[in-house]
């Protein structure tokens, strides 16, 4: 496989098999390949499926030889969460409460992008159950940040989106119930989204809080992502053709997003809000108390059900779980059901009210993280600070989940430092018109 091609967007590859450039056998391979004499190879990958890559891979040649391609993506090969469900192959969530589980079925979402004819190269690493911000794992492994592999690379789809940064496939499928696409994304300059919850199937997704889990690409470009996006939605791709941010209204907000930043995620976010203001975007601010409140109310409303989703199993072997981890689980159990109830009734009349106070404006604005990736020593060694730099990493994300909508996030050219655009429910294919006519703004 030439070098170039594993930095090829999934568009781009999908094109060239089209016209016959790029076998889709050989690409496979390539891959395959690439990984196998990868140096984090065993960081990103969980377990690879070459006999199933390959099988696909050589349906795909034959379609496109008969000209009877699938559609764009057919023959472009796929990186899948250890969340996602494969027939006959280990699907085990990142935790040794579940290895050895294999799994008779695919996922709803594998089955829908095999029968689009996209090779599954392997499993990536995900934190525990995926219940982590961070993206560090020391019960399996954690996959290197693209910028310096001894930093964490955001979580929980960790090995996602290193899989995509280090040349290992040229689009990944993770899942978001706080941030789990988007920091990862962010952190490695990728493109990432958040989808509505409730949106795509998440019949044969391990499971972690089921009221918000979603599932989302990454990507390298806001095109890759809504030809993902198409698929895993069984819906038309969305038309990104002549996107402007001529008129677009945006608005940033100054409720629990700015605060703590660190000075590079300052300085990216003024810059980007900079660029898009140039190219005749009108950007507003404003303040959403509501957003507040419900970032108070996060933890009853996550916790009980994530630890009633696992309590079993975690209760039986606790000792297998890395202690902060464990942790955030079990402070799930300290809540009353009454107070849970009314705090999932509070938050239907917040996200209301944030519906409101955003009806005017095309997309909500803020830094995808409000921090740089902690080196992996300090968060393994000091629980205390994997506690406290987990929740800040998760912070600005969280909102985009608790308010229930959709969100995109996008490179700014500040290593590390994404960009959030928030719309609402099921608001995707708009958002990500929006996306394209940003994307090439912020990479200028």
């Amino acid at each position: 496989m030439r070098d170039d091609w594993r930095w090829m967007g999934a568009a781009g590859l999908g094109r060239a098999i089209e016209a016959g450039d790029i076998c889709p056998v050989a690409l496979t391979e390539g891959f395959l390949d690439a990984a196998a004499n990868h140096p984090h190879r065993d960081r990103i990958y969980a377990r690879m499926m070459p006999e199933q890559a390959m099988d696909a891979a050589m349906a795909a040649r034959s379609r496109a030889r008969a000209g009877l391609r699938r559609g764009p993506l057919d023959g472009v090969p796929v990186s899948w969460k250890d969340l996602f469900d494969t027939a006959g192959v280990a699907t085990e969530a990142g935790t040794a409460l579940l290895r050895g589980r294999v799994p008779g079925g695919d996922a709803t979402v594998v089955a829908r992008l095999t029968r689009a004819g996209m090779p599954p190269l392997g499993k990536t690493h995900t934190t525990e159950l995926a219940f982590s911000g961070l993206g560090l794992n020391p019960v399996t492994n954690t996959p290197p940040w693209r910028h310096d592999p001894g930093r964490v690379p955001g979580g929980s789809s960790s090995g996602a989106a290193a899989s995509l940064a280090w040349g290992l496939a040229p689009l990944a499928i993770g899942s978001d119930t706080g941030g789990s696409v988007r920091v990862p994304a962010g952190w490695n300059d990728l493109v990432g989204l958040k989808t509505t919850a409730g949106r795509i199937p998440l019949a044969g997704v391990v499971p972690l809080a089921a009221s918000f889990d979603t599932v989302g690409p990454l990507a390298r470009s806001v095109e890759d992502a809504a030809l993902a996006f198409a698929l895993l939605d069984e819906s038309p791709a969305p038309d990104l053709r002549g996107a402007t941010l001529a008129g677009a209204r945006l608005m940033v907000l100054e409720t629990g997003a700015l605060e703590d930043l660190d000075p590079a995620q300052a300085a990216a976010f003024e810059d980007a809000l900079d660029r898009l203001g140039r190219a005749g975007a009108r950007i507003a601010r404003a303040a959403i108390p509501g957003v507040a409140e419900a970032m108070e109310m996060a933890g009853i409303l996550y916790a009980p059900e994530c630890y009633a989703t696992w309590r079993e199993r975690i209760e039986a072997d606790p000792g297998a779980m890395f202690p902060p981890v464990l942790a955030r689980f079990r402070a799930g159990r300290d809540h009353r059901a009454d107070d849970y109830l009314a705090a999932r009734l509070r938050l239907d009349a917040l996200r209301a009210d944030f519906a409101r106070a955003t009806a005017g404006v095309d997309a909500v604005l803020l830094p995808t993280t409000a921090n740089l990736p902690p080196r992996i020593d300090a968060v393994t060694g000091d629980h205390a600070f994997f506690t406290s730099e987990n929740l800040r990493t998760l912070r600005n994300t969280r909102i985009g989940n608790l308010m229930g909508g959709c969100a995109l996030t996008l490179p700014t050219g500040a290593p590390g430092c994404g960009l959030s655009l928030m719309a609402p429910p099921m608001d995707e294919a708009r958002l990500l018109r929006l996306g394209a006519a940003a994307e090439p703004v912020l990479a200028g």
